[in-house]
């Protein structure tokens, strides 16, 4: 209470920016005022008003990497941040017993979300803590007997990182191809597990190219051959049904920040009949069940409840808008450009990422032209490397339409003139650097690249 009128009395204060009438286009532009006043400016009746800067920041495209904070989010984070602040471990005073209430509630809400039983929800730092939870703990349990994993070519980094290590320390892994749709063959899963086989990790939904595999198929031969099945569900939960008991899931991670949740907050579930053993990662007090040690934070945790609830009363709502726009946005680009193509399964696909490659043009350059709208390139724009997405390689992807490809993110607050707006940009910038391109000249007098010899000088 005392925040919002702290904010109240800054907006108040705040002059009118100077510039153009109401009928000035701001559209693709969204307007934050960035306080800049150091943190004891507290406004008061007789302080003056802190100095205000008014920035224009890009439209958000990018729900992918992380999602804003939902609104009924933050207002049931805020009295843990304020008023609520004891420990939820200590047993000998009310501060302590609000929060273990609090923790315990979001517990029930997460394990809801998911058909899980609350006692089968550990509290973690998010999908990649969880994600080395269920891999390296169940591997290191089990090694005396197992001693062989399976997982995909276009899992998530942490994933193959896990493994990584894990092959270092002995362990057996098999990478498993996916198709050209960017989902695995199935009969490759079955002849790939062996008698040592502990676990299974297959992603839900590919956090690129937004494909969904066939978890519940995976989910019955896990079950079948007697392996755990662990899902990286971080792109997944809350946004398609999940059920852990008839999808046969013995793990699955949740991440917080991709469901309009807090940053720095998941959860790992991990089945209690039959009971899958992890060996736990993190020495410490034993808190969450022994399996992640470390004072759970209460205001985070209870994000992460809030926002499993949201999303399960929303999930259905939330679906069919996000696939009108994402029709809308694939419809208005594919119908004024030629040789676009859409990345990964059409069919068996999370319809809020769309994965574009936009052929005779360089990602990073329509990035760089489409700076009003924050977006992700499919290629490593961000690293040293110049090497293109290793899921778009899986897929088969030609090295050069992996370069020219634009990862579109639709989300909860995504609104249609955003998505008109992106389209007509992202229309107008291929153009304009297609007409730049010797390359896109060249095929359109019929000259056929790949016939082409390319020598150096």
């Amino acid at each position: 209470m005392l925040l919002r009128t702290a904010w109240r009395r800054v907006a108040a204060a705040v002059p009118p920016v100077p510039g153009p009438g109401p009928e000035a286009p701001t559209r693709g532009l969204r307007l934050r005022v960035l306080d800049h006043a150091p943190q004891s400016a507290v406004p008061s009746d007789t302080a003056s008003a802190p100095e205000v800067e008014s920035v224009l920041r890009p439209l958000y495209m990018d729900v992918q990497a992380t999602t804003p904070l939902d609104p009924r989010v933050l207002d049931a984070m805020l009295p843990y941040l304020v008023n609520y602040y004891g420990n939820p471990h200590s047993r000998t005073h009310a501060y302590g017993w609000e929060s273990e209430a609090a923790m315990e509630r979001a517990r029930q809400q997460v394990a809801s979300l998911i058909g899980a039983d609350p006692r089968e929800i550990i509290f973690t730092s998010g999908a990649t803590e969880s994600n080395n939870i269920a891999i390296k703990g169940v591997a290191r349990f089990y090694r005396s007997r197992k001693k062989h994993l399976i997982t995909t070519q276009t899992e998530h980094k942490c994933v193959l990182d896990s493994c990584r290590s894990l092959e270092a320390e002995g362990f057996q892994v098999t990478y498993l191809p996916v198709k050209k749709s960017g989902i695995i063959d199935l009969k490759d899963l079955e002849a790939a597990i062996q008698p040592d086989t502990s676990l299974v990790s297959v992603m839900a939904v590919n956090n690129e190219i937004g494909v969904k595999q066939p978890i519940v198929e995976i989910g019955r031969i896990c079950s079948s051959r007697k392996v755990y099945f662990h899902t990286d569900a971080a792109q997944a939960v809350g946004k398609i049904p999940l059920d852990v008991n008839d999808m046969k899931i013995d793990l699955m991670s949740i991440s917080g920040h991709k469901i309009y949740g807090p940053k720095g907050v998941g959860a790992i579930y991990i089945r209690r009949r039959p009971r899958v053993r992890v060996e736990a990662l993190q020495s410490g007090g034993g808190q969450e069940r022994g399996m992640r040690s470390g004072t759970v934070p209460t205001p985070l945790v209870v994000g992460l409840g809030a926002a499993c609830e949201v999303a399960q009363q929303e999930m259905e709502y939330d679906h069919k808008r996000i696939s009108k726009l994402a029709e809308r946005l694939t419809q208005k680009i594919m119908k004024s450009l030629p040789d676009v193509v859409m990345n990964g399964d059409p069919e068996h696909h999370y319809p809020g990422c769309i994965n574009l490659s936009f052929a005779y043009v360089e990602g990073e350059s329509l990035l760089m032209a489409l700076k009003d709208v924050a977006l992700s390139s499919g290629s490593a724009c961000t690293s040293a490397s110049l090497e293109p997405s290793y899921v778009l390689r899986a897929i088969g992807t030609d090295e050069d339409l992996a370069h020219s490809s634009i990862r579109f993110g639709i989300g909860r607050f995504t609104t249609e003139e955003e998505v008109d707006y992106t389209a007509e940009k992202c229309i107008h910038h291929v153009k304009r650097l297609r007409e730049m391109s010797p390359l896109w000249e060249m095929v359109q007098d019929g000259i056929d690249l790949k016939s082409i010899k390319w020598t150096q000088h």
